[in-house]
């Protein structure tokens, strides 16, 4: 495990190992850290996402229920009439949180509620606000979906991000710091062992005449 990371030699090599394994650490601190905002924003975003999809199936209906009031007082023709012919726009809000951008709301930008020209039938003008109230309840339902599919997303990367420093990354530093420990120490012995060797043997020693 120790060779596949190109490690300096010697005593560089274990204060290299060394930053690099506090350099880890503290990414595996940072992601845990992020994991623990996260997760709970998810659960928030769940239920308010779930929450607004209701709000968005009871105004589809209630607007459904216009649509047809309008079409038996005054048929196809006065809903055909009664069609705005400018369009819709969509303003998004994003908010960011631990480094990620999501939608946090969404608005309408265009054409009031009220039809143009003269009303058809007393159904018309409520047909109308009920299909304006169904369409923000599903660009607001489109965009708190949307954050919850990027902050699901954010999280397993993360989550990947911090097994593999866990699972892989660390234990081979640790690992390689272990060996290389191991030999400096074995180093550092066997050049006692010589000194001492050394010290034993007499500079004055010389050959009998």
């Amino acid at each position: 495990m120790a060779s596949t990371i190109s490690i300096p030699p010697g005593r560089s090599g274990r204060m290299w190992l060394r930053r690099r394994i506090a350099t880890a650490e503290q990414g595996r601190d940072q992601l845990d850290r992020k994991l623990r905002i996260l997760v709970p924003e998810q659960q928030r975003l769940r239920l308010q996402a779930a929450r607004m999809r209701r709000g968005w199936e009871d105004a589809c209906a209630e607007a459904g229920t216009w649509l047809l009031r309008a079409t038996l007082l005054g048929g196809q023709d006065t809903l055909r009439a009664m069609t705005p012919a400018a369009t819709v726009d969509v303003e998004i809000t994003w908010t960011t949180a631990t480094g990620l951008t999501y939608p946090s709301d969404a608005t309408l930008v265009g054409p009031p509620a009220d039809p143009p020209g003269p009303v058809g039938n007393a159904a018309i003008e409520p047909a109308a606000a009920g299909f304006r109230a169904a369409l923000l309840a599903g660009v607001r339902t489109a965009a708190a979906e949307e954050a919850v599919r990027r902050i699901q997303a954010e999280i397993a990367l993360t989550r990947r991000r911090l097994r593999a420093l866990e699972k892989r990354w660390l234990p081979r530093l640790q690992d390689a710091l272990a060996h290389l420990e191991l030999s400096l120490e074995q180093g550092e012995q066997e050049d006692a062992i010589r000194m001492r060797r050394a010290g034993n043997t007499s500079p004055d020693r010389r050959s009998a005449p």
